[in-house]
């Protein structure tokens, strides 16, 4: 049913339809028009891949000796940055399959955003672990030869998990769209687009049978990615917590990185999605309660993120046993205070008080909230790798790191990458879930019509024939 409601009684469908019109063209217009700012933001970031790719060239032909990694401290910028973007992945998969499991009504036009994060975010950080090998061709050889007692072993796999079960996730969902631009640019786009749009939709019509099929598909992924999710940023605590290494041998890092990468998450998610919404005008879809929502969740877990890591630095520090002295001076005293505190106030406190105060809890409130959240996360990472190897094993001197100009290059051509696949991805598939965006805005019609039906004293709720279906168009 696709009708509306006002409080002055119903009307016809002309409104939903002008609705949805309005929606399918704001979701084509980025594949139909390419500004020069457009051009020049994409030039931009292929010159930023263009540097770090030189960088790196520099690494391939020289060793690792030009980056600043050593034998005591042989983890650095790279494993920091694989960490945090295997973080941020879980803005996707993990957010968009609780929202749909709990039925939130708001989060249809989030999810398809969400999903993609997760998909180029996972992508970008492996591909950081084959930037930190020195020998990059010998991967192979962990699954020929690697040893299954090892949490890097579990990693692999599970990052390789996700990221098959990710793409999966984020394509069943957008079949209908695709066969929606598969309809209506067929004169409008070149031939090579023109078949990947029929070749991706399935031959898909709408009919029962396939509807049936999509959704009962969506439950069943839904379902799977969860562990899934818990368990790849698990793994990827377990090869820091699996150690003897102070700084590192707690029990305490598997919710820590969970929730930490949950939390990151939400925090690129928002940032993705006030971009996306300034440039192509989509604030009647992406509008301030999807802000206000996601900052509720931001606060949330920022009170978790603080609550564990209280946790984790009461129980080191009140038994300081042999090591811990030097792991809690540098981050409280010495040269990584700085960055713990920032970490601590900037990352945690302040988007717990953004969220708190009706004044903040607005589009900028959130976004300043979420860029703060992603830079102390970062921060978080970097220093979780450098400190924890800084501690002496051994009566020494403790080693000192500070990123070479390769590192940094490689780091900025990263985010270049992830950036630019964005980017080419909003000219390519459809951003906002609009089946389920015409979903949730028939179903919250229907509810209307409902309402103003019963207050008028047309329908009987005793009688459940009378009721009118307001279910939307893939129930």
């Amino acid at each position: 049913m696709a009708v509306g409601a006002t409080r002055g009684g119903i009307h016809d469908m002309e409104p939903m339809s002008r609705w949805r019109e309005r929606l399918q063209q704001k979701t084509l217009q980025p594949l139909l028009r390419t500004t020069p700012l457009y051009k020049a933001w994409v030039a931009f970031l292929l010159m930023v891949l263009a540097w770090g790719g030189y960088a790196y060239t520099q690494q391939w032909r020289h060793g690792l000796v030009v980056t600043a990694m050593r034998d005591r401290i042989s983890w650095g910028l790279y494993i920091s940055l694989f960490v945090f973007f295997i973080g941020i992945s879980h803005a996707g998969t993990l957010i968009s399959a609780i929202l749909r499991a709990s039925h939130a009504r708001w989060r249809a036009p989030v999810t398809r955003m969400a999903e993609f994060i997760t998909a180029v975010a996972l992508v970008t950080g492996a591909s950081f672990v084959l930037i930190d090998m020195g020998r990059p061709d010998r991967i192979f050889n962990v699954y020929l030869y690697g040893r299954w007692q090892s949490p890097i072993m579990w990693d692999v796999i599970a990052v390789t998990t996700y990221l098959t079960a990710s793409v999966l996730y984020l394509y069943t969902p957008m079949i209908p769209d695709l066969a929606m631009f598969r309809d209506s640019l067929t004169d409008k786009v070149g031939p090579i687009r023109r078949w990947f749009y029929e070749a991706a939709a399935l031959n898909w019509v709408g009919g029962s049978g396939q509807k049936k099929a999509l959704t009962r598909g969506i439950a069943v992924l839904m379902v799977v990615i969860i562990p899934i999710a818990v368990s790849v940023h698990t793994v990827v605590s377990w090869i820091f917590g699996m150690t003897l290494r102070v700084g590192w041998n707690t029990s305490i890092f598997g919710v820590l990185f969970v929730v930490g990468a949950i939390f990151s998450g939400v925090a690129t998610l928002v940032i993705v999605m006030a971009i996306l919404r300034r440039v192509y005008h989509w604030e009647e879809y992406i509008t301030e309660k999807h802000f206000r929502y996601l900052g509720y969740l931001l606060g949330a877990f920022a009170a978790i993120m603080i609550y564990v890591n209280i946790t984790e630095y009461m129980t080191a520090g009140f038994k300081l046993e042999e090591g811990e002295e030097f792991a809690f001076r540098q981050l409280f005293l010495g040269k990584f205070s700085y960055l713990f505190i920032f970490y601590l106030f900037g990352g945690l406190v302040v988007p717990v008080i953004l969220m708190l105060y009706r004044r903040t809890r607005t589009v900028a409130g959130v976004v300043t909230a979420a860029v703060l959240v992603d830079v102390a996360m970062f921060v978080e990472r970097y220093f979780i790798v450098v400190t924890g190897l800084r501690v002496p094993l051994m009566p020494y001197e403790p080693a000192d790191y500070f990123p070479s100009w390769v590192e940094w290059s490689v780091l900025a051509g990263g985010f270049a990458f992830f950036a630019l696949a964005i980017t080419l991805a909003v000219k390519l598939f459809p951003m906002l879930a609009v089946w389920e965006m015409i979903e949730e805005k028939e179903q919250a019609l229907g509810e209307d019509v409902m309402r103003e039906l019963v207050r008028t004293g047309v329908v009987d709720l005793e009688n459940p024939a009378a009721l009118p279906n307001p279910r939307g168009s893939l129930s």
